[in-house]
């Protein structure tokens, strides 16, 4: 933790209070201030940071809204000794460098490319798709991409569930609907915790989908903090602008889980209420 997180993150908090001394000179610290702060924090900026979150969130919901019913399939109606067949290949898309994932679907998504003929074949577009290089080709990118981080821990959540538990609910007259939202969920929330930050702090990051599916109108903040980093040459800016970026992340997730609590104790007090009504009747 010290050698591979606290000491990089000081490493960059450090920068973001220096300054650019010079054109061929990166950074310097002699003359510390918050002034990059006030640079990063630019309209355009809190517009593209806008967007990134607009994506991350998006994406985080539509992972868990795919990854759920694959995973409760995997983990409870999958004979088991096929899950360990389904979840390698789950795994092996994963494991395939980031990079060649995303210029794949680059190809895929150009007007010429497989995507657009068969839309095009199936009558559902009047035209070649116009999408590569938009806020839609970042958003099917980023789904991609992230949604096995989402299915892992969800299907080891859901397979650790006790069979008995659902037959109970059986037995007892809930229905599928009042098992689910009543016993599957709440045991599984451990692992949708998991699933979310595993998905929504890199996707927050993310540099390579928006560089090669966004363009110009797909561009999020890790584009930024690279520029300021590579073509700027302004250590200091860029360092300030991923000190806002984490501080952002942490405090998204913080709100976000906040929620969740509140929305539990809530629904928890619900429960408790609604269920002396249903015993006295």
């Amino acid at each position: 933790m010290l050698l591979f997180f606290i000491l990089p993150i000081g490493l960059v908090v450090w920068y973001s209070f220096g300054y650019k001394p010079g054109l061929y000179v990166t950074h310097a610290n002699d003359l510390l201030s918050f002034d990059r702060y006030g640079e990063a924090a630019s309209p355009a900026f809190f517009a593209i940071f806008v967007r990134t979150l607009k994506i991350a969130v998006v994406g985080t919901v539509l992972c868990l809204v795919i990854a759920f019913p694959m995973a409760y399939w995997m983990a409870v109606k999958l004979v088991p000794k096929w899950r360990g067949v389904v979840l390698a290949l789950v795994l092996i898309p994963y494991w395939t460098n980031f990079l060649v994932r995303t210029i794949g679907w680059q190809i895929s998504l150009t007007p010429e490319g497989f995507v657009s003929k068969m839309l095009q074949w199936a009558n559902l577009t009047d035209g070649p798709l116009h999408v590569l290089y938009t806020s839609a080709a970042v958003q099917l990118g980023v789904v991609y991409n992230y949604l096995p981080l989402m299915i892992l821990p969800l299907y080891v959540a859901l397979e650790r569930l006790d069979p008995k538990l659902l037959e109970a609910s059986r037995d007892l007259g809930g229905n599928a609907w009042n098992t689910l939202c009543h016993i599957t969920i709440p045991l599984s929330s451990p692992g949708v915790t998991a699933g979310m930050l595993l998905v929504f702090v890199p996707l927050m990051g993310d540099y390579i989908t928006p560089a090669v599916l966004g363009g110009a109108s797909g561009s999020m903040v890790g584009q930024m903090v690279a520029a300021q980093f590579q073509s700027a040459q302004n250590w200091a800016l860029g360092a300030a602008m991923a000190v806002l970026l984490m501080l952002a992340i942490f405090g998204t997730t913080a709100v976000v889980g906040g929620l969740l609590k509140v929305a539990g104790r809530i629904t928890t007090a619900m429960t408790s209420l609604t269920l002396p009504a249903k015993e006295s009747s």
